[in-house]
């Protein structure tokens, strides 16, 4: 049971440290939250193209 914990756990991580590389979402330039996750949803599914 841990362990599916810490293999959803270390997918997040990674997610968050790979957002942390794109200054716009990292810095939250866009102030509206609707184009915030709209970025988050594109840069999400770029990640998961790649």
């Amino acid at each position: 049971m841990t362990n599916i914990f810490d293999k959803e756990r270390h997918l997040v991580e990674c997610f968050i440290n790979k957002i942390k590389q794109y200054r716009r979402i990292f810095s939250r330039f866009d102030k509206l939250a609707k184009r915030y996750l709209g970025f988050l949803s594109f840069f999400g599914a770029f990640i998961w193209l790649r």
